[in-house]
């Protein structure tokens, strides 16, 4: 009897009513990686009901290459985001059961982004000079400022659009057992401002060909309530953590966690899991999708890489119980096609697959948190504080 529940980060599926607030209005991450490609093939996301979400949705955009289909194998649906923002621990928190209301502190885009006292008390306790201080793409910052890095051996301390205190290192300057004590030190200083992640950046390679490693960590604020995953374990139900997950929760509620660092790896795992562990939450984020696509803008990749996960899909719903329960999902937008390289504002997709179980439309739900509510229902814990089971 196990949930598996699978982030595919940053594939939404169009733009949210409150896009505009955001500077997102006209995203629409998969219709538009869609027809930026020619169309996609998903033959089992689409046999899921991929295709029948966008009818569901104000103005929404088919899926090219995706169509809706008269008898999908699992209930499908949208869920619009609650809480203030549109970063991957606003939307994994608020999947999770919280809402973040007011949302995390933003630092402003033009240098000096940061604070002049949280510089220099970062400084003073790392030892090390940081330079950047600005918001910037991560690949683009380390091009600019990265030699000068690997000269002077100082930080490249860096934000976006999302509430992040960010710190790239080559892994030769700064070994990177320093960068992640930096990045403690920073999520210590970065707490009073209400920052949502301080994020490890480590990279390899010269100037002209510097390359981000998978050694990325990830340090979230803490929770101020406990999640669901946190409540499962409580209760006696193990949670276990891929990927970046166990950072995203600042390391609560997880009985075993690997970190993988990215989709493939990922995946593999959800499966090896699948088949090992009786009982349980496995909570997985498949994380290629955004960080190596979505930010850089890269349709074709994205749209490879979700095809890929596709194939995986179809040699994985076999592995399935009939009291298992499969939950897709996303935790915020990342349209390839959009301006800028940040994140955007937009419904994500929600489908349900339990072998065996008649499918339904779960239409639009308002709150992420409906699927920590269901996760509640489905293990027969105490309903949580906010959302409804979709089950």
């Amino acid at each position: 009897m196990k949930v598996i529940l699978i982030v595919l980060d940053s594939v939404g599926i169009g733009a949210a009513p409150d896009a505009a607030k955001y500077g997102d209005q006209g995203s629409a991450t998969l219709p538009h990686m869609a027809g930026a490609v020619g169309g996609l093939k998903l033959p089992t996301l689409g046999k899921m009901g991929l295709g029948n979400i966008p009818a569901l949705l104000p103005g929404g955009l088919p899926i090219r290459g995706v169509d809706p289909v008269a008898n999908p194998v699992a209930s499908y649906g949208a869920m619009q985001e609650v809480s203030e923002g549109k970063d991957t621990v606003t939307g994994h928190w608020e999947i999770a059961g919280l809402e973040i209301i007011p949302g995390f502190h933003i630092f402003p885009p033009a240098p000096p982004s940061f604070p002049p006292d949280l510089v220099a008390a970062f400084e003073r306790r790392t030892g090390r000079k940081a330079i950047g201080d600005k918001a910037a793409s991560g690949t683009a910052i380390i091009e600019e400022l990265g030699a000068r890095h690997m000269k002077e051996g100082c930080w490249i301390a860096y934000t976006s659009a999302d509430s992040v205190f960010q710190i790239a290192a080559h892994e030769e300057v700064i070994p990177l057992e320093e960068l992640y004590r930096g990045c403690l030190v920073a999520r210590e200083l970065c707490d009073a401002y209400k920052v949502g992640r301080v994020i490890a950046r480590p990279f390899v390679g010269k100037p002209g060909a510097f390359k981000r490693t998978e050694n990325r960590r990830d340090y979230a604020f803490k929770p101020s309530e406990p999640t669901v995953l946190e409540r499962l374990v409580a209760a006696g139900v193990p949670v276990y953590a891929v990927g970046k997950i166990e950072d995203i929760y600042a390391h609560r509620g997880i009985t075993e966690t690997l970190h993988t660092g990215n989709t493939r790896d990922s995946s593999e795992l959800v499966a090896r899991w699948t088949r090992e562990k009786k009982k349980g939450l496995i909570i997985a984020n498949f994380i290629d999708f955004d960080m190596v696509y979505g930010h850089r803008r890269d349709a074709a990749g994205y749209a490879h890489a979700l095809e890929e996960t596709d194939r995986w899909l179809g040699a994985y719903l076999p592995l399935l119980a009939k009291d298992d329960l499969l939950v897709l999902t996303a935790d915020h937008g990342n349209d390839p096609t959009f301006r800028g390289t940040d994140h955007t504002r937009e419904f994500v997709p929600l489908l349900a697959y339990q072998p065996g179980r008649a499918p339904l439309s779960l239409g639009i739900r308002r709150g992420f948190y409906d699927i920590a509510q269901s996760i509640a229902s489905f293990f027969g814990i105490p309903a949580l504080p906010r959302g409804s089971s979709f089950l």
